[in-house]
Order: structure tokens, then C-alpha cells, then sequence
């Protein structure tokens, strides 16, 4: 790499002013991969923002905001007055880059077909059960009230006006082509994840992905890294894989992969939440998703990337994904709508590795049925259009100002006794209980007056020293949730006074 006072030459940093991507994603995903690649080295000094958009002809803003985002990521350090430099922690952390071009052939292990799991399984974990009116702390349900319903509608009506001989055929089974690229769009755009249409296979809800990948690529007893608590979902998905569970626990950066080395280091898959840990809201650190990726690297493991509600960030720049870090092609992303937009739309996506591209061609081809034509074709005009973008920067605000009623709520009804966890990403967030209190009792005592709470233990396969709860703020207005955390409050000082009472 030339150097000058200014900092590094960046000749080879190129992107397409004539792209529906923005010049700032192109130019974040350019310099992200300068970075992993080893192109820029550690320590290296990086132009300042100014010369970077004198050089490339891009407005300062644009590189501002460029840098700020790949700092965020943890990939740069930079300082008002000292520059910007590629991370130091990067030195040792990077997992070895394999060319996608025969990659393969390079692959320690070529993926292999599965035998299917039917046998029903007592270690099945029970799902929570949602409501018909969702209302406060229940997980994982968007704001319904918040949908645009007739614009929606509208797009399905013009949908349905087409000539019969294009709607009324059989899917393809991978997913309409239209979806595809309008995916790939959104993501290279949005969570910094560069792929091809072709990578990007359509599923019936991220559930049915989890499903068809553990029975892809596990057999009866092939060992999988779990996160302890984690996602019930996708653990009976891959219990119905026959697969044997290695729970790890979770600590501020997320899953502990040298516990994961010490007990299970040939692990056939891993499955992580990195941008929201699932239930404990841990964002994971970028040299823990470097370790993992190392792990999976030598072990030739596959990792499940669920980015269940990346995009829902209520402060600074997005959590970066494990996908968009990943260089040697061991990651499978897998994303749903049902968060984003709507449950009732059962739309999931997978961005496959190189490697596993053609397996899944023809595990699609030979298995699935494909989702419905008509949900596939809107979804892909609402993205196109610019409304999914937009839908998604209006309920950024309107789950931040919910969450800020769940903190208000709490701090105002139930400090000593819940300290309920800020977050900058997700649908819902911890409440840690006082010691004086159980957590399956404060659950059972809370829903007898209709509120509806998870414990931490609901998610863990093992006993994990977490204690609290766990209380969505997504799906009910602030109004709602200022009148449950009273109701919960009250509940508290009920059990407390009891307590009182039985000591005396």
C-alpha cells in the first residue's frame, strides 16, 4: 500500500456512481474489505475525511459518516485531531480469507446431505404463546398498529391486476428472482453484506430456514454450539436435526468460544445472535465474532447468523453482522420480515456461502415447495419502491420512544426491585431482578394480572447465572406500556411486602 503524510493511497477503491446502492455503503463495503483482506494492515494510517473525499470525489458527510461506521464496527480507531487508523486489535484477529473462486475445493469438509430427524424429541423447549391483541412484554411481535396497511393493500391490489399466466403458476422453489435481488439490494446497502441474487434463497420464515439447514448439514449426532440462554425456535429446529446441543454461556461479548473449544472443538455448526443476543441483548464484540470464525475456520463448521432485528437500532450506527466480516466463507446468514414488517407474512431469507450455494439449489429443487408467489412479488415492489427502507427509519422511532416508556416505566414503579437494561438494538430488553426475588415466581404472580413475562431460564437449556426478565416493548404504544410497568411494579411490592411479612 503507498503511503504519504496524508495518509494511505487508496487506488484500488472503487465504486459505481450509476448503482441503486448508496455511494456511502459502496464505499464502507470497499474499505471493509481492504481491511479484512490485509490490503490495509494494521496500525495503518488511513487519509483523513477530507482527503478521502477529495480523492474519490465524495462529499465530506459521506465520508464521515463511512468512518464512523467501519469505528463502530470496531475495524478503524479514529480521534478529532490523531486520524484515522486500521484497528490494532485486527493484528491477530483475523480469520485466514479463502478466494471464493474454488472455494470448495478448500473447504476442509464439503458439505454433506443429512438424514432427516422425525422423531419427536422430550428436550423440546415450549414456544411462548402469542396473544391475538399483542400487549406489553410479550417478544418478538412488531408493532402491528404502526403498518401500512393501505399502502400495503394498494401494492396488493396492483399485484392481482397482472395477466393470469404470470400469477397463478407454481414459485420457484429458491424464491422469486425479483425478491432475490431486491434482498441482496437491501443488504448490501443497509447491513454492509456483500452477495450476489444467487446467494439469496427464500424460505417460508426464518423457522423454515433453520429447519432445512439443520437438515442439510447435520447428522444424528453431530455437535452444534448453541448460545445458553438462547433462541428456543432455532434449538428445536436443530433437536429435529438430531443434532447434540453444546450450550455455551454468554458473557459482555457475546458467546464464549473458548469454553466451546475446551468441551466440543471438532463442532460440525454454530448458531449466534451477534447483533442482539437472543435473550440477554448482547451485542458481540468484533474480536469474539473473529474468534468464532477462527473456531469454525479449523473445525470446517458452518455458523447460523440469525439477524432477526439488526436493523431496528435506536442509537449511533447499526451492529455490523458476522456476515459482512466473514472471509472465509463459513457464515449463513439467515433473515426474516416477520419482524420487520409483519408475523402473519411467514417470508424468511438465507444468504448461503459460496460453498453451500449449489447444495442448496438442489435441496430447493428437490424439497421445497417455494412461498407464496403473490407475498414474494409485493415484498420485492415494497423494497424496490423505497418503502421498506422508509417503513424501516419510522419504526426505529416508534420502538424507541416505546422503549423509552418501558425505562421511564420502570425507573418510576419499580427501582430496587427491577433494573431494567437500556438497549440500542432489538425488540426487547432485560429487566435484572433484586435478590430477594424469584424470577418463575415474579412470571407466574405477574401473569395473573395479565402481564405477560419471560424468565431468563425459559431460554437455557443449562442453569445460567443470569436472573431476570426478559420484556418486549415492541407491539404495544407507550400509553400501554407506562400502565404495565405500574402493573408490574405493583406486583413487586406485593411480593416484597409478603416477604416482609413471613420474615416478621
Amino acid at each position: 500500500m503507498v503511503k504519504y503524510p496524508g495518509g494511505a493511497l487508496l487506488p484500488t477503491l472503487q465504486f459505481d456512481r450509476t448503482s441503486r446502492t448508496p455511494i456511502s455503503a459502496q464505499l464502507c463495503s470497499a474499505l471493509r474489505e481492504m481491511i479484512l483482506s490485509g490490503e490495509l494492515q494494521p496500525g495503518e494510517r488511513l487519509p483523513s475525511s477530507r482527503t478521502l473525499a477529495k480523492d474519490h470525489e465524495v462529499s465530506r458527510t459521506t465520508a464521515i459518516s463511512v468512518y464512523e461506521q467501519l469505528a463502530a464496527e470496531g475495524l478503524i480507531r479514529s480521534s478529532i485531531g490523531a486520524g484515522a487508523y486500521v484497528a490494532e486489535t485486527l493484528r491477530d484477529g483475523r480469520p485466514a480469507r479463502i478466494a471464493v473462486k474454488g472455494i470448495e475445493d478448500e473447504i476442509r469438509s464439503p458439505p454433506r446431505l443429512a438424514q432427516l430427524s422425525a422423531d419427536a424429541s422430550e428436550h423440546y423447549f415450549p414456544r411462548l404463546a402469542h396473544p391475538e391483541n399483542p400487549r406489553p412484554f410479550i417478544t418478538g411481535i412488531p408493532a402491528f398498529d404502526e403498518f401500512p396497511m393501505a399502502l400495503w393493500a394498494s401494492m396488493v391490489a396492483r399485484y392481482w391486476r397482472q395477466p393470469r399466466n404470470l400469477l397463478l403458476g407454481y414459485p420457484p422453489a429458491e424464491g422469486l428472482m425479483e425478491l432475490r435481488r431486491a434482498v441482496a439490494m437491501h443488504l448490501r446497502a443497509n447491513r454492509g453484506i456483500t452477495c450476489e441474487p444467487e446467494q439469496v434463497f427464500i424460505f417460508n420464515g426464518a423457522q423454515d430456514a433453520f429447519n432445512r439447514i439443520g437438515n442439510t448439514l447435520l447428522d444424528p449426532g453431530d455437535t452444534v454450539w448453541i448460545e445458553n440462554p438462547g433462541a428456543i425456535g432455532a434449538r428445536n429446529s436443530l433437536i429435529s436435526s438430531g443434532a447434540k446441543l453444546v450450550p455455551l454461556s454468554i458473557d459482555e461479548e457475546g458467546i464464549n468460544v473458548a469454553e466451546g473449544l475446551a468441551v466440543a472443538p471438532d463442532f460440525r455448526l454454530a448458531f449466534v445472535t451477534p447483533a442482539h443476543q437472543h435473550p440477554l441483548g448482547v451485542t458481540m464484540s468484533l474480536q469474539r465474532r473473529f474468534e468464532l470464525l477462527r473456531a469454525a475456520e479449523r473445525a470446517g463448521a458452518w455458523i447460523i447468523e440469525d439477524d432477526y432485528v439488526g436493523e431496528f437500532h435506536y442509537a449511533g450506527h447499526p451492529p455490523p453482522t458476522l456476515k459482512s466480516v466473514d472471509t472465509s466463507g463459513r457464515v449463513i446468514y439467515v433473515g426474516s420480515f416477520s419482524k420487520a414488517l409483519f408475523a402473519a407474512l411467514r417470508l424468511g431469507y438465507v444468504v448461503a456461502p459460496p460453498g453451500l450455494v449449489d447444495v442448496f439449489y438442489r435441496i430447493a429443487g428437490a424439497t421445497l415447495q417455494g412461498s407464496a408467489t403473490s407475498l414474494q412479488s409485493v415484498v420485492a415492489s415494497f423494497i424496490e419502491c423505497g418503502h421498506f427502507s422508509s417503513h424501516i427509519r419510522r419504526m426505529r422511532r416508534v420502538y424507541a420512544e416505546r422503549l423509552q416508556a418501558l425505562l421511564d416505566g420502570a425507573a418510576r414503579h419499580m427501582e430496587g426491585m427491577l433494573e431494567v437494561a437500556p438497549t440500542e438494538t432489538g425488540f426487547h430488553t432485560v429487566g435484572r431482578l433484586a435478590d430477594d426475588f424469584d424470577e418463575l415466581a415474579v412470571a407466574r404472580r405477574a401473569a395473573e394480572r395479565n402481564i405477560l413475562v419471560s424468565p431468563i431460564s425459559r431460554f437455557a437449556i443449562t442453569p445460567v447465572k443470569q436472573r431476570g426478565l426478559v420484556l418486549g416493548f415492541s407491539s404495544a404504544p407507550p400509553r400501554m406500556i407506562a400502565s404495565a410497568a405500574e402493573t408490574l411494579g405493583a406486583v413487586l411490592k406485593d411480593m416484597r411486602k409478603e416477604q416482609g411479612r413471613r420474615a416478621g
